[in-house]
């Protein structure tokens, strides 16, 4: 399977396809279109980013 680092760290952080989808700017269907195929460099950023953002959101809702 495609990108099982990406869909590793969505899981763990208990996120959302369509929360990180919307922080990247994209549709949910295109997200999961994206983690089905190899991730270019700046697309693979660009989600990982997003994880991240999420991720310290909520830390700081804690």
């Amino acid at each position: 399977m495609e990108n099982e680092d990406i869909r590793g760290q969505i899981l763990f952080n208990r996120l959302r396809h369509w929360e990180v989808a919307e922080r990247v700017g994209i549709s949910d269907g295109r997200l999961s279109v994206w983690l089905r195929t190899p991730l270019s460099d700046d697309r693979k950023k660009r989600v990982e980013n997003a994880i991240q953002e999420l991720i310290e959101e909520d830390k700081g809702c804690h």
